[in-house]
């Protein structure tokens, strides 16, 4: 679980979630295109592929090589997992 936090405490990578969240299956060059024209991220891809290897570390996302290409794919599971350890629920006084 700390993989999955120290991945999200980076705004970059939150961003890139999102974007793979919106629409998944998304190679390093369109990611890379999609952080500079929609959020103005003008960072390298060299830097855009450790963001997505510390995302793959943590389990959030996922590859799959086709070809000469790598596609990524956005893996809630572990947020999920986040969330049922501390469970919404009624409480008390509200």
């Amino acid at each position: 679980m700390t993989t999955v936090f120290r991945a999200l405490d980076d705004e970059t990578r939150r961003v890139i979630l999102d974007e793979l969240a919106a629409r998944d299956g998304q190679t390093l060059f369109e990611i890379c295109s999609t952080l500079t024209t929609r959020h103005g991220l003008s960072s390298t891809r060299q830097a855009i592929s450790q963001h997505l290897g510390v995302l793959e570390a943590a389990g959030l996302v996922v590859t799959e090589k086709r070809g000469r290409s790598k596609f990524h794919y956005f893996n809630p599971a572990p947020l999920a997992e986040i969330a049922r350890r501390w469970p919404v629920g009624e409480r008390s006084g509200e």
